[in-house]
């Protein structure tokens, strides 16, 4: 099985190593945001593939382990070697002092939050900068003893060694995360390491992105014809989009109604695709089959993997009806295999695998084409955006590979599918109506395995619970929830209730990401 989308032509790499910060994949967006190609792997990766990614420059992310405990994630030795610059961030500054030779603490104060660091040496990160700022801490441990050949840089009132550098070499570190809007100035001092300390150049542009993805995929295809597994959302559509373009006709669009869809969508999809885009689409209707294989299933991850299974089954199928098809196209992207651990990492911890990445069997006839796996999101939309999709499709709220398997919790049937996709219907409507929809990044309804009484009328009703959520995030890695108006919560509850004899109470989610994910499975 081979992959389009990790090969590109050289230009600048920016190498962020993740030392399990929450905030790691902003770091790489925001260099991504000046026009750097910035690239994501886990600390403890082999040294060959560092060195076979031949960066501009490392950046060490922050982390949650203290090294003051023994057997935490270490700088590999690699990266010294490489003698290339270097920037460390919070716990990245911390084990590159503890590995130069300075020491770490746990501090008596710990810093979450606003503080103001006061530079009192002249530093290239803070080139045309003020010498006081407002920056976001967070963190227990601190440099106490800077490493030889370090100099301080900069202070906070509880941070002594808030920022340090070596006298000769690039080597710098931060104790603050520059990557969050909320430090003051904090995409100027990122972009100071990119351009005055790396050197980079700025190759990371989406026409030439697209430019050069077309010529990717002819490549790889050449004369072969592409299957693609078409959801009617963001990435697939855009995937679609970028392929049509490559390729034209040899593009085969397999739409698969697997019954987890949301109420309408099938039609919306066929609609949008094979009559407005003119694209090659092929409607499985695959309800039962998905179903079936579902039947008595409960663990999330294990729905997961068969409904990824199953895709790839109905793909199989419908290939063999289709002469020359050597190529399944997927709208993989980067988060996707972030959080499923696709990075080679020695000690992998996957969050959840998407159908994506995640379910796919080591048999599969096809090779892959993954034109946007080494994209964030709001890259994705860009993309979409240049090739001429409409607002409209493109800022749709996400909708996860395996639809509503992952929104009813326990065994998924029929009857629980038909229940979801009209409270889900109810919400959706009313929050275009309310004029909220494109104020929050994603909701959608959740089939609670419970149930509650309820009075509806004059009769007591023991039914079903239905779980509202909403939230609020740039890049889907961290997300707030979102503060919806009380009385627009009631209304839509009152509608669910009132309108679906199935259920008799409705909950409104107000956990963030982290700890929470966003989706419930």
């Amino acid at each position: 099985m081979t992959h389009l989308g990790t090969s590109k032509k050289e230009i600048d790499t920016i190498l962020v190593l993740d030392f399990g910060s929450q905030y790691t994949q902003l770091i790489a967006r925001r260099i991504r945001e000046s026009n750097v190609y910035s690239e994501i792997l886990p600390w403890d990766i082999k040294e060959e593939k560092i060195r076979s990614i031949n960066p501009k420059g490392i950046i060490l992310s922050g982390g949650p382990d203290s090294v003051t405990n023994s057997y935490t994630p270490r700088i590999p030795q690699i990266v010294f070697d490489l003698e290339i610059p270097i920037l460390g961030i919070c716990y990245g500054m911390q084990t590159l002092a503890e590995q130069m030779g300075g020491q770490v603490i746990s501090a008596d104060h710990k810093e979450f939050g606003h503080s103001e660091l006061q530079i009192t040496k002249d530093c290239v990160l803070f080139d045309g900068l003020q010498k006081n700022l407002n920056v976001w801490m967070s963190h227990g441990d601190q440099v106490q003893d800077l490493p030889d050949d370090f100099e301080l840089v900069a202070s906070t009132a509880t941070a002594p060694i808030a920022v340090m550098q070596h006298e000769t070499k690039p080597i710098f570190a931060l104790q603050f995360h520059p990557e969050v809007t909320h430090t003051e100035d904090g995409q100027n001092v990122l972009d100071n390491y990119l351009f005055k300390v790396c050197k980079a150049q700025k190759d990371w542009k989406m026409n030439d992105l697209i430019t050069q993805r077309i010529e990717e995929i002819k490549n790889q295809v050449q004369d072969n014809k592409v299957l693609l597994g078409l959801s009617g959302g963001v990435d697939s559509s855009v995937t679609a989009a970028l392929l049509h373009q490559a390729i034209g006709n040899k593009l085969v669009c397999v739409f698969v109604d697997n019954g987890l869809l949301r109420k309408g969508e099938a039609e919306e999809v066929m609609n949008t695709f094979k009559e407005n885009m003119s694209l090659n689409v092929i409607k499985s209707d695959s309800e039962e089959v998905f179903l079936r294989h579902l039947k008595g299933v409960t663990d999330p991850e294990q729905k997961r993997k068969i409904i990824g299974r199953t895709f790839i089954d109905v793909f199989d199928s419908e290939a063999t009806k289709i002469k020359n098809i050597h190529f399944l196209a997927q709208g993989t992207i980067y988060p996707d295999v972030i959080e499923s651990s696709g990075s080679e990492s020695k000690e992998a911890r996957v969050i959840k695998s998407h159908h994506n990445v995640g379910g796919l069997p080591d048999e599969m006839e096809m090779d892959l084409v993954e034109p946007l796996r080494d994209l964030f999101k709001d890259e994705v939309r860009r993309m979409g955006v240049e090739l001429g999709l409409s607002a409209e499709m493109l800022n749709r709220h996400p909708f996860p590979g395996p639809g509503l398997g992952v929104r009813i919790l326990g065994e998924i049937t029929k009857e629980k599918t038909n229940v979801l996709k009209e409270a889900d219907y109810i919400f959706i409507q009313e929050l275009i109506k309310a004029d909220l929809y494109n104020k929050v990044s994603q909701a959608f309804a959740v089939y609670l395995p419970i149930k509650s009484v309820g009075v509806v009328g004059d009769e007591r009703r023991y039914a079903e619970v239905i779980g509202l959520r909403a939230v609020e995030t740039v890049d889907f890695m961290t997300a707030r929830w979102a503060h919806l108006p009380y009385e627009f919560l009631e209304h839509v509850s009152n509608r669910i209730v009132n309108e679906i004899e199935e259920v008799s109470r409705v909950v409104y989610d107000i956990s963030s990401k982290p700890p929470a994910t966003i989706e419930w499975e």
